[in-house]
């Protein structure tokens, strides 16, 4: 959830919901963006991977 919430800079009240849609794999953007937040969370210690589609 830290990760997410500095990456994304979502508050407090959001971060479950989007962390969900994380695990879910239902979150979406560029692939670029994806890619940064799936590094971003592999250096975290993560385990993480961005998708095409």
């Amino acid at each position: 959830m830290r990760v997410l919430r500095a990456q994304l800079g979502t508050d407090l009240s959001n971060i479950a919901a989007l962390t969900h849609r994380v695990l879910a794999g239902t979150y979406t953007g560029t692939l670029p963006e994806v890619e940064h937040l799936a590094r971003t969370l592999r250096i975290a210690g993560i385990a993480s991977v961005a998708v095409g589609r």
